[in-house]
Formats: structure tokens, sequence, C-alpha cells
């Protein structure tokens, strides 16, 4: 027996120099402060969502600062609208907007210890120079840290203006660097507002109505009442009569059980006898279907843009190819449930807990209570997933509205059937296409006609408008009691894949390769565009379908693998993605994903890639098999063991990332992945079984009806 210790070649943690905590801190400005002994503290001002932000945000300020990244120690800053900006997780716009004042910062604060060291030392900044946390004036060889200087660098006045790096100097953006959470994470440690406690706390647990269109009529609560650890059961009215957008729910009056423990509360739940009436319709999943079928059929919307004559043109047409896509509502489906805590008193309010708009709930809470804006703080936590779903604060309204009513902190814990059936759904969409191909097979008229709940799905002057002659695009929309709200990229979500399908059609049509004939139309948008409205960079377009072309070796012979391109831009980055299925024990699966990506400057590439990795997995996902179907008003999933999320063995064994590097300020990553992959997927599915993909979930699209399924 010959036995060894893998971890012998290891460093000892005992060897490891590793800096104990400051005994003073000196604050530099808001977003960093620097103790006697040269660790930094770098506040991270937006939430954290699971995109990384609490990492890559201090990287940006680091880099400017010549820290040493093993001197830096995160926070999550407080919400603090005087000092910060945009404290919000959404939009893909953290790193983006962001970008600016964390260099600044940085720069600032180098700046402020420079001068302290001059001053010290009677020379001139300019003669200084920084690295890893020191400042040193090579003429005379003094050199010292910044925590030998951080004390008087604090008293310096904040300079106006400050030089920032040339981004071909950057030593820390660029490169990998790991979340600064991960250990916590690992080790199980609190972080999420599942995680809270205080002293004294309640638990408290929601009752909704079980379908949207009704509401309470009564309740008997006297089972409830006497059992273990239950402190009462209330009615909860969570409508501030100053509303926000973010204010969107379909159910704000509940009932609430509190008590002493989760499991007492929902054992207690279960005894309460509640009569709902109806206040509006009981949808069914037919009911909205047939109205966006009609309206998209039949129905005249707003007509967001014209381009041409796309009637004469068609009429002039010889090929005319028409197409309707479709989407179900989806559900965000979080890994950490809705929750929060709330401890309200007759002055103030303290909440703690998930949430992607702080601010917005900030205002809720005031509006609601009737409270002063600085008489209430909302302190983040981590999240655990969002994708949307924690941009509106009811759960948080709910648990300040049920702590005032009990006068006592309580946390309010959802349970997933909870999440799951309260709505705020990703909306249900439809989409019509129309193109006309000349003799020549050039594509002259284009029209686009989006339908979804609430809302039309198009975005009128993304492409392929300003790429044809002749274009137009109609923005139709439907009511429903049925609650909607952002969902990962909102709209992109849908549109993209939709496109990307019928282009492919169109290009078949045309007898042209996808890629090739894409390339064609962004040939036209860079030397002649249409229109003057164009929201997209027609050259970075067609640079990334270039590049991912490259990279995956497109029309190369390949046997046994069916491929599909997709290319779009939200969020201001462009994402081109090639997916491979094979064939495998009679089953279809998607082996490979190839995606370029051009989002600027990649400030931390480790989450970079993960960012990339999980769209795409989620976009796969979603698209073969999620969906929210309702009868009678009630949703007919409440968990996952109905409502289908993608499983390990699904997921493609292989994602490449690469990033277009052109130095240009960072744009969105964390949304961008997704919309394009289900285009390249339905490309690809029809490649492999020779059968157009127009409704999802893909998976049961035999359990569509026949005439909801339009196909040329």
């Amino acid at each position: 027996m010959l036995g060894f210790n893998w971890l012998a070649s290891c460093e000892s943690p005992s060897k490891i120099a590793v800096k104990a905590l400051p005994k003073e801190w000196f604050s530099i400005n808001a977003f960093l402060k620097i103790g006697e002994n040269g660790l930094v503290t770098i506040f991270s001002p937006n939430p954290e969502i699971g995109q990384n932000v609490k990492t890559s945000m201090p990287m940006i300020v680091a880099e400017e600062l010549d820290v040493n990244w093993s001197d830096v120690i995160v926070e999550q800053a407080p919400l603090n609208t005087a000092i910060y900006t945009r404290q919000l997780a959404g939009g893909s716009q953290s790193i983006g907007q962001g970008w600016d004042s964390l260099r600044m910062a940085g720069a600032t604060a180098r700046r402020m210890i420079m001068e302290a060291a001059a001053k010290q030392w009677k020379v001139s900044v300019d003669a200084l120079t920084t690295d890893n946390s020191m400042v040193s004036h090579k003429a005379s060889g003094k050199s010292a840290n910044y925590g030998e200087l951080a004390s008087a660098a604090a008293t310096i006045t904040v300079p106006a203006e400050v030089e920032l790096k040339d981004p071909k100097y950057f030593k820390l953006i660029g490169t990998r660097v790991k979340n600064v959470d991960g250990k916590k994470l690992v080790k199980g440690e609190p972080l999420f507002g599942l995680d809270y406690d205080r002293e004294g706390m309640l638990i408290a647990m929601i009752v909704h109505p079980p379908a949207f269109g009704l509401k309470l009529k009564s309740l008997d609560e006297t089972t409830a009442r006497k059992m273990p650890g239950i402190k009462d059961i209330i009615i909860v009215k969570t409508a501030p009569e100053e509303k926000q957008w973010s204010d969107t729910n379909a159910f704000p009056e509940l009932v609430a059980v509190v008590g002493e423990t989760t499991w007492q509360v929902m054992k207690a739940r279960k005894t309460l006898k509640i009569e709902w009436e109806v206040g509006t319709a009981l949808e069914n999943t037919e009911d909205y279907e047939d109205k966006m079928l009609t309206a998209i059929n039949e129905g005249k919307g707003e007509v967001a843009r014209t381009d041409g004559d796309p009637d004469k043109a068609f009429k002039n047409a010889v090929k005319v190819i028409e197409s309707t896509y479709s989407a179900p509502f989806l559900a965000h489906n979080t890994m950490e449930p809705m929750n929060f805590f709330a401890h309200v008193t007759a002055d103030k309010a303290d909440l703690v807990g998930p949430i992607q708009t702080p601010e917005s709930l900030e205002k809720s809470v005031s509006n609601l209570l009737r409270l002063p804006l600085e008489n209430i703080t909302v302190q983040m936590t981590r999240m655990g997933g969002g994708f949307g779903r924690r941009l509106y604060g009811h759960f948080g309204l709910e648990a300040a509205m049920i702590s005032k009513q009990m006068q006592a902190p309580i946390k309010l814990v959802y349970t997933r059937e909870d999440d799951m059936t309260q709505g705020t759904y990703r909306p249900a969409y439809k989409v019509k296409y129309k193109a006309g191909l000349d003799k020549s097979n050039n594509l002259i008229a284009f029209q686009a006609k989006g339908v979804g709940i609430g809302e039309s799905p198009l975005f009128p002057n993304r492409y392929p408008a300003g790429a044809i002659e002749n274009y137009s695009a109609e923005n139709l929309w439907v009511d429903s009691n049925i609650t909607t709200g952002a969902w990962r990229a909102p709209r992109s979500n849908f549109i993209a894949g939709a496109e990307n399908a019928f282009l492919d059609e169109v290009a078949e049509a045309a007898g042209k390769d996808p890629i090739a004939f894409r390339l064609e139309l962004f040939e036209r948008a860079i030397n002649d565009p249409i229109g003057k409205d164009n929201d997209y960079d027609a050259a970075r377009y067609a640079g990334v379908l270039k590049l991912v072309k490259e990279k995956a070796n497109w029309g190369s012979e390949m046997p046994g693998i069916y491929r599909g391109v997709s290319a779009y831009y939200c969020h201001n980055s462009y994402v081109a993605q090639i997916l491979d299925i094979v064939k495998e024990n009679g089953e279809y699966k998607v082996k490979k994903v190839c995606c370029v990506v051009d989002c600027g400057i990649v400030v931390n590439i480790e989450g970079a890639i993960n960012e990339i990795e999980g769209g795409i997995i989620d976009g796969i996902g979603h698209a073969m098999y999620s969906q929210m179907s309702f009868k009678n008003g009630v949703p007919n999933q409440d968990n996952y063991d109905d409502y289908r999320l993608i499983r390990h063995s699904e997921a493609p064994p292989k994602v490449e990332a690469f990033f277009v590097d052109n130095g240009i300020k960072p744009t969105g990553l964390g949304e961008p992945s997704l919309p394009p992959v289900s285009g390249a997927l339905a490309n690809a599915m029809y490649r492999a079984t020779g059968e157009r993909w127009y409704n999802q979930p893909f998976a049961y699209a035999d359990q569509k009806r026949p005439e909801k399924i339009e196909r040329m």
C-alpha cells in the first residue's frame, strides 16, 4: 500500500501572511476607506443578485487606486441616494452606469494619497508613482504603503479633476478574479435574506387568493389561533396610495399568519377557512391565446415604424414568407424564495432583505406607512437569484405592514407555491412576421406585428430595421388580470429567438446561407442605412457574426452535427451564437454552444464567462420546457414537479465564450447571452428534424392546438 497526501504541496495556512484587521480606518470617499496597516475596504454600491457586481465593481475602484487586490476587503454599501447613484440591479447596467464614478472614486483616492506623500516628502506629486498599494519617489528612494499615508490623505481636499488610467495599462481589470463571497457561499455563512435573524423576530407567511380575479370574502381563523406558537392572524392591505412602476401586485389584500417558527406558521395556515369571491374575470390559457391571435391577425395596433412602401413592395414580391411565433407566461423561480425582514415602529421603519430596487422600495414604504424617507432604512442582502422578480417590492411592503400591525419585528417568508402563484410573470407573446423576396431573391419587404399581455415584444428600431428598404413594425397588446413584469432580458427574451428563426426561414427561401444572408443585410445597414433611428451599430453587430463563424468553423463538414445560428443586440451589447445538436440513443441533445460577445471592456473574465454560460443554459431550458398556464384564473403550475426546468444532463457539456477586445466602455452582460439562444436552438432543431419550431416550449409542441400553429 502506497500512501500520499495530495495537500502536501499546498502552502499551510499558518505560513500564508494575512493582514489583521486595522485598528483604525480612514475614510477617503464614499467608496473606500483605508486602514493604518494598508488594508482597503471598498464598498460595492449595487445589489448583488448573482451577477458578480460585488466583485467587479470594487475591481474597477481598485484598478484606479493601484491597490493590491489581496489587500482589499469588499462590503455591501448601504442604500444612500445622496452619495450613490442608480443603486439598482436590473437592465444589465450596473457596470456600464457605474464605470465612470467607480473609476473616479479610485483615481481620486490615489491622487489624495500621492498628495499626502508629496507633502510629507516635500516633493512634486508628478514625481511620484504608485503600484501594489505603495507610493514611491524614485529620485530619493522613498516609499510608503497606503496605510502609512491614510490618515494624512483623509485630510486632503478632494481634487476637482483627476487623470484616469489609459485602459492599456490596466492590470486588474480584464483578469480572472474569484467571487469575493465565494468562500462564504461554500461554507454556508449567512449572506441571504433567508439567513437574516434578529432577537425577538417573528415569522410571517401570507395567503393570497388562489386565482387571478378572486378577492377575499370572509375568514375563519378560530382553529389557527389555538395552535402552538401562533401570535396572530391578520388581514393586510399593501397598496400605496401613490404607486410606482415597481408596486406591481395582483393581490394587495392578503391574510397573514404570524408565529414563532416557520413550521408552526405553515401548519396553522393550513387550518384557515377562507371564502373567496369573484372580483374580475377568471381567465383560461385559451382566453388570452385567442385574444392575442385575433389581435395579431385582425387588429390594428400602433404603427411604431414605417420605411418605404411595404404594401407596394409585398404586391411586387415574387415570394412571400409568413410565420407566427409564440411563447407562454414564465415564472422567475429564484432559488431563494421571496422573503423580507421589517421592524416598523411609530416613527421609523427598518427593512432588510433581497431586493433589486432598494430605492423604489424605500419610496413605496414611505408612501404606504406615511413616514418620511429619512426615517426608513433598507439594508441589502445578497440575493439567491432575481431575474427581474425582485424588481417588484410588494413582499417588502407586506413585511412592513405586517410588522406595523403586529408592533414587532417580523420576517416574511414565501413558500415556492406562494411565489409561483402570485404572478409578476414574463408576459405571454406572439409575433407575426412577413417577408417579401424579389426575383433575384433579395429581401425587399419586411413586416413585424407583435402582441403580448400588456405590451408588445417588438423593438421597432432594432435590426432588421435600417437594413431593408420597405419595413414596418406594429405594436399590439391585450389586457389581463394576470400580473406581468420584467423577466431576464425583458421582451428580448422572446423576440430575439423568434426573429432569428424567421430570418433563417427567409434565408432558406432565398437559397442563401443563414450567416451570409444576415451579413448581406448588415452591409446595407453599414453602407447605406434606411431611416435615422436605428439603435444599433451595424458594424459591431456584423463583427460578432463574422467572429462566431470563424470560431465555430461554420460551413465545414460535421457529420451528425446539426447547427443553428443566431445573433442579437440588447442592453447595449452584441451577441452571436452557434449551437450544435447531436442525436444520441435516439434523442437530440445540445452538445455545444459557441458564443461571441461584444460588450466593451470585460472587467472580470471569470464572472463574465459565468454570466454567458448561465444565460445560455437558462435560455435553452426555458425555450424547451417552461410554461405557466391557467384554468379559471388558477395557475396550473405551482412548484418544480409541474413547472419544468432544464436538468443537468440536458445542459450543453461545452459552452465556449469569446469576447471582442475593442477597448470600448463596458456595456451589459448579465442578460444579453440569453435572448438569441432560443433562435439558434430552433434553427438547429430544424436542421435535425426537418420541422420548423414556432411555439415555446419546444418540448411540448405536439400539445399545441393545431389551429394555433401557423406554418408555411
